[in-house]
């Protein structure tokens, strides 16, 4: 899942009730006014002249920008749009330093944040998934323009002086409302890890480090993508077919972990996972950058100065976390393995070792086996319009909150199958806006992810800034006349990016710098994962899961059964995941480092995963979340932990209990970025967890049911 860049926040918010506003009159350009027609979801989602036809329903509908933006009706329009945020910027930054100490001054900063961000973030999302290239490329600018804005503001010393005046006086401190003090600190603490306390030349070189920090995380994003060529001859002949013939090569863009064929998984795995000496050369480069820039602000290594202000905390508590994690997982694991083996021989006696390229495959094997679970069994009960009725109806008994569909202006969608959904409460109205890009297409990354687009705030004019997000997904395009069936781990996703997006929406705070998921990174991902909770809840999914020709809802045991099968080597797939999170943290350690990347690579897998490092290969090369999540990668094991504690304290009993919904919502919705995230969570479940906590937790979940065991055994 994606965030947005960071603008001159380095994180992401929410709001409290006082500042909820059912104002519906338009604002900043994109229309917020109620919604003028509600599609039925079927209509909306699942019909094949609806999802594709929509633009011509528009044909005498004014024009608009993307995202109702007036600019952005062609690529030259982010020149305008940038130019026009600078000078805004320029304005604000001479107001922040000119205004006596006082409320205003946190004001005024988040302006300045929200002036900027709302192009870079907007930005941030076109140049990845935007369908003409010269959009993309016109995005990218603005945000390397503006980021590089942004890392020299981060380090203007007259601009910080204005700031620390506020947070030295005494007697304006103590008047200001928690909120805005801890937005204060915020910003405070942004200047900080820029290196505000350097002098000029360091404070340069600080800059310098931080442009080329986002230059190198493009590169190597990019380069996690590219597919390996390799001449054709190498292969077998009898498995090129399963590879893209170029000429004389085969191109392999992936790792076919669920071909049955062990030569195919093998062949993918050793030749898109070949080392790449470009590519490494980046990731290095970026290592070492980070390092230097973390030195350089007076922090040990970059994983403390990433892990201020999470939950964690320190990279000694996370250390401790996947410690006694995979001390937990060891003996479950080793026993997925054997289970894993005795598969392998069974399918493949010639060749009965376990490779890192049999586990997502056996894996698999063994839970369709032991549960027989078919995919194509579960996707007729889960159509696309079925699937956001069920969190239409969800949202609406939890939350008091409906989704409507909304026809958009000519220009304001970047392809025509992308649909705007208005959220509107029950007695608070309008929330803001999801535009839902869900559908395959050309160029397109293949990825789930949540971006925002405009944050919330509270304006100067009293009137509430709504914001904006766009859920990404990469749903097969139906065929003509059939709605878009989704398989059981599609449709978990949609819930899981759809948690983030009510994050966004409930996120509603006075202050764009925390509105939203614009808080702590181990923090964002509980609101998500715990949606995949309510996902696999049979009194949730049988109020939606209905088979699209006969109406026929889904039987209980076929859910509790796709339940448990996701327990099956549900070990193994979590000690893969503490490998990953080791490995983050040992690569944002302590430098310079030991041994080269790939050298640690194969060390931690041996050690820490347990299955065999493959000559010549180097995963980490492909582990794009290494930009977003560097150092904060164990941040899903840890969000995972938190979610299921509040669903097992919260939600299991009823997961439609409106008063725990709307706790809920006032203890971990409702402050963003604006509260401690520990806090939000002490508030939730009334204590604050240990280590030992988390860690049980994650563990519990492995147990099967015993009821359907015993049904099914």
């Amino acid at each position: 899942m994606s965030h947005g860049i960071s603008c001159i926040n380095k994180k992401q918010q929410l709001f409290p009730s006082q500042f909820i506003s059912s104002n519906v009159a338009c604002v900043d350009g994109l229309e917020t006014c109620k919604p003028k027609r509600c599609w039925f979801w079927t209509e909306a989602f699942d019909s094949d002249g609806l999802v594709r036809g929509n633009a011509l329903s528009l044909s005498g509908a004014r024009t608009s920008g993307l995202f109702g933006v007036p600019e952005l009706s062609c690529p030259e329009g982010f020149q305008e749009a940038q130019d026009k945020a600078l000078q805004e910027s320029e304005q604000l930054v001479q107001k922040a330093c000119s205004t006596p100490p006082g409320p205003e001054t946190v004001m005024i900063f988040d302006q300045l944040s929200d002036s900027l961000c709302r192009v870079a973030d907007l930005a941030d999302f076109v140049k990845v998934a935007h369908p003409d290239f010269a959009f993309r490329e016109a995005a990218e600018e603005a945000c390397r323009n503006i980021g590089t804005v942004v890392e020299k503001l981060n380090t203007d010393v007259e601009l910080c002086q204005s700031l620390r005046r506020l947070l030295t006086d005494e007697t304006v401190l103590s008047s200001l409302d928690p909120e805005t003090r801890r937005v204060a600190e915020l910003f405070m603490f942004d200047f900080e890890i820029s290196g505000i306390h350097l002098d000029e030349e360091k404070r340069k070189k600080a800059v310098e480090l931080n442009v080329r920090i986002l230059d190198l995380c493009n590169e190597f994003l990019i380069g996690t993508h590219i597919p390996n060529k390799i001449d054709k001859h190498v292969l077998p002949e009898h498995i090129r077919y399963n590879f893209t013939a170029e000429g004389n090569y085969l191109r392999i863009a992936g790792l076919h972990a669920d071909c049955p064929d062990d030569l195919v998984r093998e062949a993918a795995y050793k030749i898109f996972l070949h080392s790449n000496t470009q590519q490494l050369a980046r990731l290095e480069e970026l290592l070492t950058s980070r390092n230097s820039l973390a030195q350089l602000v007076g922090y040990d290594t970059f994983a403390h100065r990433a892990l201020q202000g999470t939950m964690a905390k320190n990279p000694e508590t996370v250390r401790q976390f996947l410690e006694k994690l995979s001390e937990q997982l060891s003996k479950r694991t080793q026993k997925d393995f054997e289970m894993m083996t005795k598969m392998k021989m069974k399918l493949n006696p010639h060749n009965s070792m376990l490779m890192p390229w049999d586990h997502p495959y056996y894996s698999g094997v063994l839970r369709a086996e032991r549960y027989n679970i078919d995919p194509g069994l579960y996707c007729p009960f889960f159509s696309l319009g079925a699937c956001m009725e069920g969190l239409n109806s969800l949202f609406s008994q939890l939350l008091g909150i409906s989704l409507y569909a909304e026809q958009t202006k000519r220009g304001e969608i970047w392809s025509e199958d992308v649909r705007k959904l208005a959220v509107v409460h029950e007695t608070e109205g309008l929330l803001g806006y999801i535009y839902c890009d869900f559908f395959q297409r050309p160029d397109k990354p293949h990825q789930d992810c949540h971006f925002t687009v405009r944050g919330g705030r509270l304006k100067e004019n009293g009137e509430y800034q709504l914001p904006v997000v766009v859920l990404m997904l990469s749903l097969p395009n139906s065929a003509r006349g059939a709605p878009t069936l989704l398989s059981p781990g599609m449709m978990e996703n949609l819930f899981h990016e759809m948690g983030h997006a009510m994050h966004s929406m409930l996120g509603r705070t006075r202050y764009q710098h925390v509105t939203g998921t614009r808080c702590a990174t181990d923090f964002a991902e509980v609101p998500s994962i715990l949606m995949e909770y309510f996902a696999n809840d049979y009194r949730v999914v049988n109020q939606f899961a209905r088979h699209y020709k006969t109406g026929q809802p889904l039987p209980k045991n076929m859910v509790s059964r796709l339940c448990e099968s996701k327990k099956v080597c549900a070990a193994a797939d979590m000690q893969l995941q503490v490998f990953y999170a080791v490995l983050d943290q040992i690569y944002h350690g302590k430098h310079p480092l030991k041994k080269s990347t790939t050298e640690i690579l194969k060390e931690t897998q041996e050690k820490v995963y347990g299955l065999p490092y493959v000559p010549n290969t180097a995963w980490q090369l492909r582990f794009s979340h290494l930009v977003g999540y560097g150092a904060k990668y164990y941040s899903y094991l840890m969000s995972r932990a938190v979610a299921s504690m509040v669903w097992k304290q919260c939600f299991a009993q009823n997961p439609f209990d409106r008063a725990m919904g709307e706790r809920y919502r006032r203890e971990m919705l409702a402050y963003g970025g604006g509260k401690e995230p520990m806090l939000m969570v002490q508030g939730m479940l009334q204590k604050s967890p240990s280590v030992e906590d988390f860690v049980d937790a994650l563990v519990s979940d492995l147990d099967h049911d015993f009821e359907t065991f015993i049904m099914d055994s």
